[in-house]
């Protein structure tokens, strides 16, 4: 059964302030996924080694991988990954509108990853959103629009995870939730699962969208110690199965 993971890994700095890039290794192997998406890596930084954290990461997995960049200062770089371990190729990679005029925000991306699952390629995109609902309300609309889910080569099936820093009564998550299915909407989903803080996790800002293909089997977050330490957010686990469109079974039928 496929697994997906999406993991807001906080430049691998834990709740106790420790940088330990191992240690958020180690909570993505004992999840055992076939795709990881990873939010907030540094890619050397000074204010943590130096490190290029998407290339140790995904060593340490034995994965494959594509890092996109949202920020860049000089040579340091901050941004989102794809790792996996299935056939891969990179798609697209590209910024996220901004609100101009407001001090402090971050610039944001989005990558988009197509990945072989045994013949079906599946469209693969990571985000991560800011934090200024209207800044959110332009990403949201940027990614159903014609350069991400809009986009001709972007067919089903499709899967969009990532951090929104939106819950599910916020307009951008609606906006998203109107072109594909939340995940933890699904029959095999018994109650939605939050994951941040990882201490002690009551929202649920961290989702995945699927097309009608994807057929959500479980979603889960570890709450293992090591899982409620390595990071502020806990990674979000959804294992699913790929099966043929409701119209390619109608007409099938036909």
């Amino acid at each position: 059964m496929p697994r997906i993971v999406t993991y807001n890994v906080h430049r691998c700095v834990g709740v106790d302030r420790r940088l330990d890039l191992d240690r958020v290794a180690a909570v993505i192997d004992e999840c055992q996924p076939d795709v990881v998406c990873l939010q907030e890596l540094d890619v050397g930084r000074a204010r943590t080694g130096g490190v290029d954290q998407a290339h140790e990461i995904a060593r340490r997995l034995e994965m494959s991988f594509h890092f996109h960049a949202a920020m860049k200062v000089e040579e340091e770089l901050y941004g989102d990954a794809i790792l996996t371990c299935r056939p891969e190729r990179l798609v697209r990679a590209g910024a996220l509108p901004t609100v101009r005029g407001v001090p402090g925000l971050e610039p944001r991306g989005a990558l988009w990853v197509a990945i072989d699952f045994d013949g079906v390629e599946v469209n693969v995109i990571n985000t991560h959103l800011g934090l200024v609902p209207r800044e959110q309300r332009l990403q949201a609309a940027s990614l159903v629009g014609r350069e991400w889910l809009g986009h001709a080569d972007c067919r089903n099936p499709v899967i969009v995870v990532g951090d929104f820093n939106a819950t599910s009564l916020t307009r951008p998550y609606q906006r998203l939730a109107s072109k594909l299915a939340d995940a933890q909407r699904a029959p095999a989903v018994p109650r939605t699962v939050p994951t941040f803080p990882s201490a002690f996790p009551v929202l649920r800002i961290d989702h995945c969208f699927v097309s009608p293909e994807v057929r959500i089997i479980g979603v889960r977050a570890p709450f293992s110690p090591l899982a409620r330490m390595a990071s502020d957010h806990l990674p979000l686990v959804i294992d699913f199965e790929l099966q043929p469109a409701a119209s390619s079974l109608s007409a099938s039928a036909a």
